[in-house]
Formats: C-alpha cells, sequence, structure tokens
C-alpha cells in the first residue's frame, strides 16, 4: 500500500520532534511540504521550529511552559494542560478552547457545588467538608478525582462514571454517610485511604479491573460485612481492612502477590479467611486483635512465614504448607486457643517468641530438619506437658521454656552445648532434667524457680554455675558437684530450703554473693562454703 499526502499527515501527528519532521520531508521526495499543510501545531515550537509550520491559524499549546507566538497569524488557542474552571472562564472569553479544567476548592466556593458541564477534573480538597453536599452528580466529561476530594462530606450515595480513570488518596475519606459505592471499570487502583472511615458502608463492588487495594482503603469501615475482591488484584495495602469490625468473611483470590502490615487488624468479628497461592506477606502484622477467627488457610507459594501476623487470636489448629522453610518472630505469638500445630519436615528454623503464650498448647513435635529455635520460644506456654528437642539442635536459647508450669520432664540431647540464660525458669512442674555432657556453663537462672525438681546431675564437662542458675528450687534435695566447676554465681541455691545435701569439691576457687541465701542453716555451715564465701562484699547469709 502507497502511502499518499493525506496519510502521511495524519500519521506525523505522533511524531515527536521537530526532527522527526524534517527527516521525513528529506528522505523522501513526495512527502515535502508535510509541515506546510497543518493549521496547526502537532508538536511544542520554539523560534526555530515555528518556521516550519507557516500555515498554523490554531495553536496548540501542550504545557505552561510552552512558548507563545503573537505574530497575528493565530486566531485561536487550544490549551491541553490543566487550567482551573476560574481561568478557563478567562480563555473562553476570547474564544480560546480547554481541553483539561479543573473544578478547585477555590472554584467551588466562587461558583457553588454544581460541577460545571466543562469540568474533567475535580481537584484535591474540592468538596472536601462540604457537609451540606448530600449527592453529587458526577458528569461523564469528569476523567480524575483528586486526593481528599470528597473528604467529610455527608454523601449518601454518588454516582461515579465510566470516564473516572482514576479515584484519588483519600477521595471519599470520612464520608459517614455514604452507604454504597460501586467502582467503574475504568479504574484500576483504590488509592490508599479511598474509603477510610466511612463508618456506614455496608457494600462496595471492585470491578474486575482494579489490581491493587491501597493502604488504609477501607480502614474503620465499621458496617462493612463483606466484600469481594476481584482475581484481578494482586497486591492488598498496609492497614487496607483495619478495623473493619462487622467484617466476618474475606477470601483472598490466586493472583495476590502482597497482603501489606496490620491489613486486617481489629477485625473483631473476622471468623474464616481463605487465602490462595500468597507470594509475600509483610513482614509486621497482618492479623491483631481478631478474637473470633478460627480458621487461617497458610499458602502453598510462601518460602516463610513471617513474624507478628497473627498475634493474639484464637485459631486453634494450624497446618503449615511443606513448601515453607521458616517460621519467623512472633508468628503465633499469644494464639490463646491454639492447641495442636503440625511442623512439617522442611522447617529449618522457628524463629524468636514464635509460640510465646500459646497457653493452649499442649504439646509440639519439632522435626529434625529444626536446627534452630530461637529465644522465648515457648515463654509462658503455661499448658505445655510434652515436647521433644531433636538432635538437630545445637543450643536452647535463652528463655526458650520460661514459665512452661506443666512441663515435668524434658529430653535434651547429647549432642546439645548450650543452654541458654533462663530457659526453664519457673517451670514449676518439671521434676527431672538430664543436664547432657558438653555442656560447659550452667547460664544464669536457667532453672529458676523450678520448685518440682528434686535432684540434678551436673556432667563433669561444667566449670562455672552462674548467677541464679537453681534459686527456688525449694523442693532440691541433693545435688553433686563435680570437680571440673571452679565457680558458682551469686543466690545459685537461694531459697533451696530442702536442699540437705551437696558437696562442694576443692576445685571451686569462688563462691559468689547470697549463693545459698534461704538454704538451712547446715549447709550454710559447711566449712568449704565459709571459707569461699566473699565476706568483704558486705553479704553474711553464710553465719
Amino acid at each position: 500500500m502507497k502511502l499518499g499526502c493525506n496519510e502521511i499527515m495524519i500519521t506525523s501527528i505522533y511524531f515527536d520532534s521537530i526532527n522527526d519532521f524534517i527527516n521525513l520531508e528529506m528522505g523522501v521526495k513526495r512527502f515535502q511540504g508535510n509541515m506546510e499543510r497543518f493549521h496547526f501545531n502537532p508538536i511544542p515550537l520554539n523560534e526555530y521550529s515555528r518556521r516550519f509550520f507557516p500555515n498554523i491559524e490554531t495553536f496548540h499549546s501542550y504545557d505552561t511552559n510552552d512558548e507563545i507566538f503573537n505574530d497575528g497569524r493565530i486566531l485561536k488557542k487550544v490549551i491541553w494542560y490543566t487550567i482551573d474552571y476560574s481561568e478557563y472562564l478567562k480563555e473562553k472569553e476570547q474564544g480560546n478552547i480547554c481541553k483539561n479544567i479543573e473544578y478547585t476548592k477555590e472554584d467551588r466556593n466562587g461558583y457553588g457545588t454544581t460541577i460545571p458541564p466543562e469540568v474533567t477534573i475535580l481537584g484535591s480538597e474540592c468538596f472536601k467538608y462540604c457537609f451540606e453536599v448530600i449527592r453529587v452528580d458526577v458528569l461523564r466529561n469528569v476523567k480524575k478525582l483528586g486526593d481528599n476530594c470528597f473528604e467529610g462530606c455527608s454523601l449518601t450515595s454518588i454516582n461515579i462514571p465510566t470516564t473516572i480513570t482514576k479515584i484519588g488518596k483519600g477521595s471519599f475519606r470520612s464520608c459517614r454517610s455514604l452507604v454504597s459505592v460501586t467502582i467503574p471499570t475504568t479504574v484500576s487502583k483504590i488509592e490508599d485511604e479511598s474509603f477510610q472511615e466511612c463508618s456506614s458502608l455496608t457494600s462496595i463492588g471492585l470491578p474486575t479491573s482494579i489490581k491493587e487495594i491501597g493502604c488504609k482503603s477501607f480502614g474503620y469501615c465499621r458496617s462493612l460485612k463483606s466484600i469481594i475482591i476481584p482475581t484481578s488484584v494482586n497486591k492488598i495495602g498496609d492497614e487496607s481492612f483495619y478495623r473493619c469490625l462487622r467484617l466476618n468473611n474475606i477470601n483472598i483470590p490466586k493472583g495476590i502477590s502482597k497482603i501489606g502490615n496490620n491489613c486486617f487488624g481489629g477485625c473483631t468479628e473476622l471468623s474464616n479467611i481463605g487465602i490462595e497461592d500468597v507470594k509475600y506477606v509483610s513482614e509486621e502484622r497482618i492479623f491483631v486483635n481478631e478474637p473470633t477467627l478460627l480458621s487461617f488457610k497458610t499458602f502453598e507459594e510462601i518460602k516463610e512465614i513471617n513474624g507478628e501476623r497473627i498475634e493474639k487470636r484464637d485459631i486453634n489448629s494450624i497446618n503449615i504448607s511443606r513448601r515453607n522453610n521458616k517460621i519467623g518472630e512472633y508468628c503465633f505469638y499469644g494464639i490463646s486457643r491454639l492447641t495442636s500445630i503440625n511442623i512439617p519436615t522442611n522447617i529449618t528454623e522457628i524463629g524468636y517468641r514464635c509460640f510465646k503464650e500459646c497457653i493452649g498448647l499442649k504439646s509440639i513435635n519439632i522435626p529434625t530438619s529444626v536446627s534452630k529455635i530461637g529465644n522465648d520460644c515457648f515463654d509462658g506456654c503455661t499448658t505445655l506437658s510434652s515436647i521433644n528437642i531433636p538432635t538437630s539442635i545445637s543450643k536452647i536459647e535463652d528463655g526458650s521454656f520460661n514459665c512452661c508450669y506443666s512441663l515435668t520432664t524434658i529430653n535434651i540431647p547429647t549432642l546439645i552445648k548450650e543452654i541458654g540464660r533462663y530457659c526453664f525458669n519457673k517451670c514449676t512442674g518439671l521434676k527431672r532434667v538430664d543436664i547432657p555432657i558438653g555442656i560447659s556453663k550452667i547460664e544464669d537462672g536457667s532453672f529458676y524457680g523450678c520448685c518440682s525438681l528434686k535432684t540434678i546431675d551436673i556432667p563433669t564437662t561444667v566449670k562455672e554455675i552462674g548467677c541464679q542458675s537453681f534459686r527456688g528450687c525449694s523442693g532440691l534435695e541433693s545435688i553433686n558437684i563435680p570437680s571440673s566447676v571452679s565457680k558458682i554465681g551469686g543466690y545459685c541455691f537461694g531459697g533451696c530450703s530442702s536442699l540437705t545435701l551437696i558437696n562442694i569439691p576443692t576445685t571451686i576457687t569462688r563462691i559468689e554473693y547470697n549463693c545459698f541465701e534461704g538454704c538451712s542453716e547446715e549447709i550454710r555451715k559447711k566449712e568449704k562454703i565459709r571459707e569461699l564465701y566473699p565476706k568483704e562484699e558486705g553479704h553474711c547469709n553464710v553465719v
């Protein structure tokens, strides 16, 4: 097909620069004179390029910085950049055409709440806090709603035409009388805070064109009971549904790549949520303070369950996908009704305070694939009575079983090289524990308050017994300290009121302050103890 002059003229309208026009005429002889045929400028002009378009009658201004030519040959202007309605009226008087007219807050104050038909943009805060505005008809010319456009209005309903391509941030924020709204298919994103604090909003229709739900977009929509998230959505932002108090059921469809922080925080009636194929979950909270959340389906694609997401909830059973390899920090913190959990064999790490205060958790089986259990992992699991520590673990971290009152026995593998500080602190039901050979120090407070512990064997590899290690072990009757030990820390056996038998080997060179505070007089008067006790520090609980 051979292009003629008319066809090439239409095509050249889409050129970007004057060089494109010049190259066309220099390269193809039959297209010479193309620029002279134009009666308007298809590109911005300057002094140099103006002379190539000698027959312009209508001047198109594309940007506020474009050069304007008043050479007597221009009959009218077409303005493409955004101008406010007041400026438009001035241009109209001069016979000029404006393509993008914004109705601003100042325009609304001057011309009223009825939107003029020429308007294409409603500016930022245009109707903000117009309490008298109950209904607004957005005409089909309007393409964009600016940020906080209708914030704080008394709108009960609004018609959003299909010409709208963008709804700005906070556009309907705090429209507390707004009951329902339908988003047109021309919109691709629900911007941040768009419907935040719309406390009367009971339903909203999201079209399949929506790809992203912004941060706090429906936060504090306290009457919103349910919402259908279309399969087109791939991202849900931070606090998107925060404190939607009546939201009770939601399904997260396939295609979601990210769920943000605290997304469903404070959804107190949320009882069921299904999540499919999520690729990323925020490292902070998704579910916070949802006391009725009973079921939570984990997702197949995610490699790590991150922390602080379902804190203090009443979920009673959780199955973790076999594709996960780590359970992160605070992950199941405070889930009071959790009684069982299945940890698959591909999990390699359980994070800091992962099961802290899971007061309903009674037993747990940790597979040998796990090589690390974080600090305070089972702290406050008051009904935990049985747990296995796999041979793959080399260290029991600080506070791991703090306040596990129901734990009666525990098998510590022989490969364990270190027991952390306050590891079994206040395990009041613990009756027996075997410390494996290889431990070189019993750390501070390791068995503090284990009042049911009657006897304990310390292996010959131990060189030091830390401060408060056995303090408050009121049921402890006898203990054999091997000759490998050279130091006993302060308050180590403080409050061991039942202790009647203890040997102090000659290898011990230091017994710290108040080591036997609260023990029987018979124990405190042992010659070796009196000899090594640091009287110069002003403590006199030996005699």
